[in-house]
């Protein structure tokens, strides 16, 4: 008889001995075989919300009864299928897959065959995910069968052969209590007959694909490469990770959020994992790496395969984005999704300062028709080139490997140096204190090259908002064909474009303007006062990047610019030279003067909150959602308008920290003002561009996206609509 293999054990179960989860315990076999019957009575407890006390059981299948069937008689020299039939007392109770997740124990088999007899590896049935007290667990709930193949050999006696003897050891539980269960079997290969029931448990098995795939660790994720035809339609896919033990410390985060992506023939799935803190009193062996990864692809509905990996290169760059509910959405949708979001943008708060450019460029356009279609395409050109090349800049810096989003580069001190200092001399403009060829509005025709500078700079100041419709656009743009990508980027200049662009070419818009008059120019001093507030907004940027001192020198540079365009303007109002010799040397002293800078060491810190919320890290987040208590993660910046105009009216506000104290919500926010890799990560796994992302989390539940404009209640209903106990 086999010597029995000590009992596989869920690494979530090691604290129990003195161990922690993501690491193998160095155990002799027979200490394990001692305290196993003990072990399962306390480490199973833990599969229910609450540690319930459980009743000593003895051997025996009183809960989960089982039943050895075969498909037919044996023959000699070829495979022979049985089946282990489980029936549980009650819907209550469920069984486990080979890898039971955070919780329970996987099935141990002990044969007692004919010489030469080989039981091979048990056939499992498709697994569903049951997740109770914030741990995943693999289960099967009703009556399944697990399949197992025996290998007869050549010229075996099965007439006369001695019965096959098997001894069970699995585990029926329930949400609140764990039973060990022991079942001894029989079965004799001379009077097995066909069972009617075989062929519909052969028909649930999983199949196995022919050609296996490859994987790859990084960090923080197991990639895992399945070669799956195109045409395979996919619904809600999860991976059921086969191979529990990764090696090296890590473990799989069954209740994290899975990605996948696919380009043709090949799909990549996602797993997060995470590494082991070791306690220093614990002894512990790290395993190396697995050579094959195995598992289940569920691909929704009931459908799936198993599948094998190998160790090797899983390719990820221009693959296409699948959501969890069906196909991606076609390019079409994609660019009528960025027309739509860009349009949208000329209303949104983040753009609202730029609007006074905008204003003095349909002012201008009230003059000849061929005039205000030069100036419309003009401007036009310039928001589309925009775009266009800040988009590119993304996608290249993405195919290099860095971890990046729409407005990336308000993350760059010296940008929002020069965008304060531009803002400034906008401000300065439009006070009348200097001219500028093309935004000065004093007579004069409209300048092509004035309107083509007020696109490029409306594009530009325009980065820091996302608004609705530009999720989805940008988010698929930033990992689908560069081309296409960049196809996308050309419809957001051209839906932020568009208002101007119909003025430019429909006469009636243009008729309903009103004429060019003296009213322009107090229009022009008015639109200083949302042009200095956003240059005081960015100048508090400045503070928030780098402290006061920071600030001071940045101060420094705008007094330097003040001084300088206030020169310039005597200069052109007592010369029509010499100007531009003035505004030459005042953007070479800025320039170097803002490229000088140092590095900012210090931030002013992280701004309170009345939610007192945690710092997001994707082990913070993890350990979040296995509390079993609902989460609410908001991703936001300081540049963001969107973002601060959502805090104020649905965040920041004592309802909502007293509905989320009331639920148990536990709050985490990420900052993305500065350069952060997990939060990059986490914002192209859920297909968003930038910030602000909305993600909400009920207990043992996947994300879900909360709109980018949120209501002042939309936080208190889904806190109260989600109850978790604490």
């Amino acid at each position: 008889m086999p010597t029995r293999p000590p009992p596989r054990i869920s690494r979530s179960r090691l604290s129990v001995m003195g161990c922690v989860p993501r690491a193998a315990c160095v155990i002799e076999a027979r200490i394990l075989e001692r305290v196993a019957a003990l072990f399962l009575l306390l480490a199973l407890a833990l599969a229910g919300p609450a540690a319930a006390p459980l009743a000593a059981q003895g051997p025996g299948s009183d809960r989960m009864p089982a039943e050895l069937i075969a498909e037919g008689a044996p023959q000699p020299g070829e495979r022979w299928m049985v089946a282990l039939h489980f029936t549980p007392v009650s819907r209550e109770w469920h069984g486990y897959w080979s890898n039971p997740g955070d919780a329970g124990l996987g099935m141990e088999l002990e044969w007692e065959l004919p010489e030469g007899w080989e039981a091979g590896e048990p056939l499992y049935p498709l697994p569903h995910r049951l997740v109770v007290g914030g741990l995943m667990n693999h289960v099967y709930e009703g009556d399944y069968a697990v399949l197992v193949p025996i290998t007869v050999p050549e010229g075996a006696a099965v007439a006369n052969v001695a019965p096959l003897k098997l001894t069970a050891r699995y585990l029926a539980c329930t949400d609140t209590i764990c039973v060990p269960q022991q079942a001894r079997l029989k079965l004799d290969p001379a009077r097995a007959v066909a069972d009617p029931r075989f062929g519909e448990w052969q028909a649930k098995i999983v199949p196995q694909l022919d050609s296996p795939g490859q994987f790859e660790f990084t960090a923080t994720r197991l990639r895992i490469g399945i070669p799956l035809p195109g045409s395979t339609k996919l619904g809600e896919p999860h991976l059921f990770l086969g191979t529990a033990e990764l090696g090296e410390g890590d473990r799989p985060l069954y209740t994290a959020t899975q990605t996948f992506v696919r380009e043709g023939d090949l799909l990549v799935a996602e797993v997060p994992i995470e590494q082991i803190a070791v306690p220093d009193n614990v002894e512990l062996t790290a395993f190396p790496r697995p050579e094959t990864i195995t598992g289940i692809l569920d691909f929704g509905e009931g459908r799936g395969v198993r599948f094998s990996a190998v160790a090797g290169d899983v390719p990820l760059e221009g693959v296409d984005p699948i959501s969890g509910g069906g196909t991606e959405p076609a390019l079409w949708q994609l660019l009528l999704a960025a027309l739509a979001g860009g349009l949208l943008l000329n209303v949104m708060p983040c753009v609202f300062p730029i609007l006074s450019l905008k204003a003095l460029a349909l002012a201008k356009a009230g003059g000849e028709e061929r005039a205000a279609r030069r100036d419309a395409l003009a401007y036009t050109a310039g928001v589309v080139v925009a775009c266009t090349a800040l988009g590119a800049t993304i996608l290249l810096l993405r195919s290099a490997g860095q971890q990046i989003g729409w407005a990336f580069q308000l993350q760059e001190p010296a940008v929002v140096v020069g965008l304060f200092l531009l803002a400034l001399a906008i401000t300065a403009n439009f006070l009348g204190l200097f001219e500028v060829p093309g935004l000065a509005i004093a007579g004069g025709a409209p300048s092509r090259g004035g309107s083509f500078s007020t696109g490029l700079l409306a594009a530009f100041v325009a980065t820091p908002c996302t608004g609705p419709f530009m999720a989805l656009a940008l988010g698929a743009a930033l990992v689908i064909e560069p081309l296409n990508g960049l196809l996308v980027f050309v419809a957001l200049g051209l839906g932020l474009a568009l208002p101007f662009l119909l003025v430019g070419f429909v006469p009636a818009i243009r008729r309903r303007l009103p004429r060019p008059g003296a009213w322009m120019e107090r229009f022009r001093r008015w639109m200083a006062l949302p042009m200095g507030l956003t240059a005081l907004a960015l100048g508090w940027l400045v503070w928030r990047i780098g402290g006061w001192d920071y600030l001071a020198l940045v101060l420094l540079l705008a007094a330097i610019a003040l001084g300088g365009l206030l020169l310039a303007g005597r200069v052109q109002r007592r010369a029509h030279s010499g100007a531009l010799a003035v505004f030459a040397g005042l953007f070479a002293v800025l320039a170097l003067g803002t490229a000088l800078l140092p590095q900012p060491q210090t931030a002013a810190g992280t701004a309170e909150s009345l939610l007192d919320p945690i710092d997001y890290s994707e082990a913070a987040l993890a350990e979040a959602r296995a509390s079993g208590r609902p989460v609410f993660v908001w991703f936001t910046a300081d540049w963001c308008v969107t973002c601060k105009v959502n805090e104020s009216v649905a965040i920041e506000r004592e309802a909502t920290r007293a509905a989320f104290e009331d639920a148990g919500v536990i709050a985490m926010r990420g900052d993305w003002t500065q350069p952060n890799e997990e939060i990059s990560r986490m914002l192209t796994q859920q297909g968003a561009a930038g910030v602000p992302l909305y993600l909400w989390y009920a207990p043992g539940g996947e994300a879900e996206q909360l709109p980018q404009v949120l209501t002042p209640d939309l936080l208190l209903q889904k806190a109260r609509a989600t109850r978790s106990p604490r």
